[in-house]
């Protein structure tokens, strides 16, 4: 059985940390801090550590040196997102940016244990989802998981294409996970959620004095990467100043920090993912060609999940009980009608639709079955929620989405989803992404996979301004 040191200074944190952990058979062992983790425990019984950057006393950094060579993991939030890069290239095996998910929590924990462990039960500890999604009956993901074993066996780069809420990124993590390189650090980059200015500096560093605010030298991503793998997820929303210089790196194996006058040879297995046609985006300007060739080696496409109807049934079964599992509630099975609903039901936002409909089922559920209202999913129609429309809107005049039915409803009647298509049409040619992001309470990455989920591409106005 795997042992894991948490080492967080809130209580709250730690302990929701060691229950989602311990719903995998973890052994789980806790610290507010480097010095009482190193007072009570010896780091080198440990399997694998997972702390908190920013400490009081000795920070996570220090830790990572103190605990080699047990693999350690660091969290960290967004706005030090320089400082984890510095403690992945002190030694650091992955980083975790706060709040996480607890697929995500778990998918970096499975892959950054030394080897795959059996738990006493006989259960593979490894994320129950990364298993499910892999060693499902469809013909279509058997193919995939022995494309994803070939391709690991490889140092070449790797295109995964499919649509959101497909699983890109947990199929890159899979092929890291079986290269060679699984030892070393997987770094994963949104290249959406990263705001434009900052893209090239995140992903190439800078040397200090390069531009105003640039008080110190600054490791880059890419760099960060060295001897491992880089994820760049969503790569076609790469600006083109970016795309020419990641194009230098995977042609020349070099990287120049913004203001250095010098290179530095890297050694890094590139994954991308996207969901946009790149030889579409190429052919019309939108993407280098030359980039789409160079990084289009090998091809993974993930089919999505209305495809997979063979496989709704069963994962969404697997859902309920996983979701009861972490959440404590009592579980409840779906119902024959809300099975038969979930297989009408389209899923535009995939495997991460179907699971966040059961989350929503096993919560709201009274019954002894999950049924498809607790689910979120109409009976008449095989749509979860009310569908809009955008109509033209005179100039000079606000843009309100329009509803399909006779008469629109009041604020207080509309749904979340309504009440998120209304605020961003409203308000995205006055508020950059970052405040309209802010003004929902989500992160930037959270409202550019909603743009995606309900077909809300940004206006030409607010891609001009400044985020």
């Amino acid at each position: 059985m795997p042992h894991i040191l948490l080492v967080d200074d809130e209580p709250s944190q730690r302990q929701a940390l060691r229950r989602v952990l311990e719903t995998r058979d973890y052994k789980v062992a806790e610290a507010s801090g480097v010095q009482e983790a190193e007072a009570r425990h010896n780091l080198a019984e440990f399997d694998l550590i997972v702390t908190e950057l920013k400490l009081p006393g000795a920070s996570g950094s220090e830790l990572i040196r103190s605990a080699h060579p047990v693999p350690v993991i660091v969290m960290t939030n967004y706005a030090s997102l320089r400082s984890a890069v510095d403690s992945m290239k002190a030694g650091a095996v992955d980083y975790l940016a706060k709040p996480c998910s607890n697929d995500d929590l778990l998918n970096v924990v499975a892959a950054a244990l030394p080897e795959p462990n059996q738990s006493n039960n006989g259960v593979d500890p490894i994320h129950n989802t990364t298993r499910k999604f892999f060693q499902g009956q469809c013909p279509m993901l058997r193919r995939l998981e022995e494309q994803v074993c070939k391709v690991a066996r490889t140092d070449s780069t790797v295109l995964i294409q499919g649509e959101t809420g497909t699983g890109k990124e947990l199929t890159a993590r899979r092929v890291h996970t079986l290269s060679r390189r699984s030892n070393r650090s997987l770094v994963t980059v949104n290249c959406a959620a990263i705001p434009e200015s900052l893209i090239e500096s995140e992903l190439f560093g800078y040397e200090k004095g390069a531009f105003t605010g640039a008080t110190s030298n600054r490791m880059g991503l890419i760099e960060a990467a060295d001897g491992g793998t880089l994820f760049l997820d969503e790569i076609g929303e790469l600006p083109h100043s970016a795309q020419a210089r990641l194009l230098r790196f995977i042609q020349e194996g070099e990287i120049r920090r913004i203001g250095s006058v010098s290179s530095k040879t890297v050694d890094v297995r590139l994954i991308c993912a996207t969901h946009r046609d790149l030889s579409q985006l190429a052919s019309q300007n939108d993407f280098r060609r030359d980039l789409y060739y160079r990084i289009n080696v090998l091809s993974l496409t993930i089919p999505p999940l209305r495809d997979r109807q063979g496989e709704i049934a069963a994962m969404a079964q697997w859902f309920a009980e996983a979701v009861a599992e972490k959440l404590g509630c009592t579980f409840r099975p779906l119902s024959s009608g809300a099975v038969d609903i979930a297989l009408q039901h389209a899923w535009p936002g995939n495997v991460r639709e179907l699971e966040h409909a059961v989350e929503r089922g096993v919560v709201m559920a009274d019954g002894d079955f999950i049924e498809p209202e607790d689910m979120g999913l109409k009976t008449d129609v095989a749509t979860p929620d009310r569908q809009l429309s955008v109509v033209a809107i005179p100039e000079n005049t606000s843009s309100h989405p329009t509803e399909t039915d006779e008469q629109q409803p009041s604020d207080g009647e509309l749904s979340l989803e309504d009440y998120f298509m209304r605020f961003v049409l409203e308000h995205q040619d006055s508020m950059s992404e970052t405040e309209l992001a802010q003004k929902l309470g989500i992160s930037r990455k959270c409202l550019w996979e909603r743009r995606q989920r309900f077909d809300l591409p940004r206006s030409q106005s607010g891609k001009r301004r400044r985020n």
